[in-house]
């Protein structure tokens, strides 16, 4: 089954491939970030740090931004709290997505075997599967490496998106269509790799025509 750039999920909505994901240490580059990530792509808020009021703020000024280049974006957080800050899908641990809230995307974090079992019972319509590759977030962490990667996201049952030390060249190594980052996606963009189909602002874009290696989401 060929597999388009962007799949589509529960619903309607299209779950992008290329994912942003927002932290304190990339804070600063977010703005810029979000105009150069090519249109539709998907953007999670976490940003931790921040207090409850600030938190807020933050996200809505950063979701006009998205939304005015069609992003898709996810809200680390409740289902509660997604919905009433308008976010378009929590992301968040396999349980804590309990229960399903209509209307929205649910985002699992998964890092082995039994957590995305939990995604799969549980509901997720995707799971970000990690580390891949090494991190500044946890430096000397043990890594899932490009094998151990695949292993894992063939038991899933949703599409997996790859985390962890990603960028577009990580993403080329790993032949995985579906990726997100922190820092690869923040720093100043580079020309794209050769070999590349698609390539916009210097961000990787597949072939339409890439296999599917996992079975569409129900």
């Amino acid at each position: 089954m060929a597999l388009r750039y962007s799949a589509t999920v529960r619903g309607s909505t299209v779950l992008p491939a290329i994912w942003l994901v927002s932290d304190a240490r990339n804070d600063a580059r977010l703005e810029a970030a979000l105009e150069r990530l090519p249109r539709g792509s998907g953007f999670i808020y976490r940003h931790y740090h921040l207090p409850g009021p600030e938190r807020l703020a933050q996200f809505l000024a950063l979701r006009r931004i998205a939304r005015a280049r069609g992003h898709v974006v996810i809200l680390a957080d409740s289902a509660l709290t997604g919905a009433e800050w308008g976010a378009d899908g929590i992301y968040a641990a396999p349980r804590a997505l309990w229960p399903r809230r209509a209307g929205l995307l649910h985002l699992a974090t998964a890092h082995d075997l039994g957590e995305i079992g939990l995604a799969n019972r549980l509901g997720a319509d995707a799971v970000l599967l990690s580390p891949v590759y090494p991190t500044r977030s946890h430096p000397g962490a043990k890594t899932l490496g490009p094998v151990r990667f695949r292993l894992l996201a063939a038991r899933s049952r949703v599409p997996v998106i790859a985390l962890g030390g990603m960028d577009e060249r990580g993403a080329q190594r790993l032949e995985w269509p579906r990726w997100a980052a922190i820092d690869g996606l923040t720093r100043a963009p580079r020309p794209a790799a050769r070999g590349l189909t698609g390539s916009r602002r210097g961000f990787m874009v597949r072939s339409h025509q890439e296999a599917n290696p996992w079975p569409a989401a129900r």
